[in-house]
């Protein structure tokens, strides 16, 4: 799923949508420790108390909210695995009644609690329901399109949300017209911030993909590895942020620990221009990069002596799969920090450039270019020359 994909399906969690039809919610209270399961219960969505469903419509969004490879990934299941989620997960979509539907869920829940221990209690959520999208945009002209033609697909999403234990407070009785301290009881179900969750099948092209599930973390660049194995029966991942670092390894390794300000700054613009581009193309898969590529975009960025077989050899050292290739959309950071006892300074990495590290007179100096008057505490600084 690309971030379109995902947008499409996020903004559709509404109230009165007729393209979002949520025909089922399941909702499962597991107890902390023991990781029983204390109370379950399905009905209709619309059934709920409005203000219940506009919560839990926030929640499914926040569950398909962040960037890819950093808080939502799409996963691939394993095949051949026995009491695979997939299969779980596939069987209640198409289960007839709302026993088998939750019968399934309940298995899914049972692999989720069979090894993870929460110190709170916790409220496993999942929906199902049928997402439509036009497939095309309707001609006020001849009045064709919109909702004439849909796509139409099933879906299973999940969220799994912490409880938080209620505090003291200090009400006011209107009636007797005396402040009374109030102790509440009942748990509060944690919806802002889903400790994780799972949107299954994926969609690719706007068609169902059974084979690929898209998985929540809670934190990004933190997924549950466990979670991934041994809950969905997926495959192994790599974050962006772990793309990242193995890059700038190979680039510590073919240029060296110290590099001149203008050619890292070539580097990363090299490589934006790529996303720039899939970004004006959407029909475009996003843009990666192999050795060969990594070789050409150091060679024009200005590295010297930049060799093919330095090159592998770097890539080898730090990446065990000699195939693999980088998201070029996960290797530009959006900001450089450079950090000083003087002063901390951000700056955009195409900019890294204007920076320069010199020597002046025996000191050691940052040198920041700037076209414009430098204003502090509303004073205009005066120019000097070196």
């Amino acid at each position: 799923m690309n971030k379109k994909d995902i947008a499409n399906i996020r903004k559709q969690f509404k109230l009165d949508n007729h393209l979002m039809n949520l025909r089922e919610i399941f909702n499962v209270y597991v107890q902390k420790e023991s990781g029983e399961i204390y109370h379950h219960v399905s009905q209709p969505f619309q059934m709920l108390e409005q203000e219940a469903q506009e919560l839990f419509l926030a929640n499914f969004k926040k569950v398909l909210t962040g960037h890819l490879d950093a808080k939502l990934f799409e996963l691939k299941f394993i095949r051949d695995v026995e009491d695979s989620t997939q299969m779980f997960l596939f069987e209640g979509l198409q289960a007839d009644t709302s026993d088998d539907w939750k019968e399934y869920m309940l298995e899914i829940v049972t692999k989720m609690f069979a090894h993870t221990v929460y110190e709170f209690d916790t409220v496993v959520t999942f929906i199902r329901g049928e997402y439509r999208k036009p497939t095309r945009k309707r001609n006020m002209e001849s009045e064709e399109g919109g909702n004439d033609e849909v796509y139409s697909n099933e879906f299973i999403l999940c969220s799994l949300n912490k409880t938080d234990q209620p505090k003291k407070a200090l009400t006011f009785d209107y009636i007797e017209k005396e402040f009374k301290s109030h102790n509440f009881f009942d748990p509060i179900i944690n919806l802002d911030s889903p400790l994780s969750g799972f949107l299954f099948p994926a969609f690719n092209d706007n068609a169902a993909d059974v084979n690929h599930i898209l998985y929540c973390a809670g934190k990004a660049n933190q997924p549950d590895f466990g979670f991934i194995e041994v809950v969905l029966n997926c495959e192994e991942i790599i974050t962006a942020q772990e793309d990242k670092d193995c890059f700038d390894f190979i680039l510590k390794e073919v240029i060296g620990d110290e590099v001149d300000s203008q050619v890292i700054s070539n580097v990363y613009e090299e490589i934006d221009k790529l996303v720039q581009e899939n970004k004006e193309n959407e029909e475009s898969e996003m843009p990666t990069l192999d050795t060969r590529d990594i070789e050409r975009i150091l060679t024009v960025s200005g590295v010297e002596n930049v060799e093919t077989a330095k090159v592998e050899h770097a890539f080898k050292k730090v990446v065990e799969d000699e195939k693999h290739e980088f998201k070029a959309s996960s290797l530009v950071p959006k900001t450089i920090k450079i950090n000083t006892k003087v002063a901390d300074v951000s700056i955009n990495p195409k900019d890294l450039k204007y920076v320069k590290y010199i020597t002046y007179e025996g000191k050691r100096c940052l040198l920041l270019e700037v076209d414009e008057d430098v204003i502090v505490e509303g004073f205009r600084l005066e120019s000097g020359t070196l």
